[in-house]
């Protein structure tokens, strides 16, 4: 689904998936995971998430900026992305979570933003394959 990549000043990840709206998702899953310890999430409650932008690359950065919002902002940890709805320019889905606990969800890394540094979003055969780093 993902992995990680070391970078000299942030952190990114690699996220693949069979359609766009797998790679979102996985995407998604990445980021959580860098950003809070997610192994004991409970799918408690759905959280609906939805971005624009201009093509697929602007609307990953937006997409996981959302994402972002509900770990920072809402205090909310997600285990689990579905995508209902994707184009180049809009995406909506929903996360399953609950609201963060820190001895279950202990937090790993800050994560300040997603960036355009580096990013890709591209069909590689079968496969999509995203590249993104955050700032932290």
């Amino acid at each position: 689904m993902f992995e990680v990549l070391e970078h000299t000043a942030d952190i990114g990840f690699r996220a693949w998936g069979s359609t766009p709206a797998e790679l979102f998702a996985h995407a998604a899953l990445a980021l959580e995971a860098i950003a809070v310890d997610t192994s004991q999430v409970e799918e408690r409650y759905v959280y609906p998430i939805a971005a624009a932008g201009e093509d697929y690359e602007t609307l990953l950065v937006n997409w996981l900026n959302e994402v972002l919002y509900y770990v920072d902002g809402e205090r909310v940890v997600m285990g689990r992305f579905q995508i209902d709805q994707i184009s180049p320019e809009r995406v909506s889905g929903k996360g399953w979570g609950e609201p963060r606990d820190p001895v279950r969800h202990p937090p790993r890394l800050v994560v300040k933003g997603v960036t355009y540094h580096q990013l890709s979003v591209k069909q590689e055969g079968e496969r999509w394959v995203a590249q993104v780093f955050l700032d932290i």
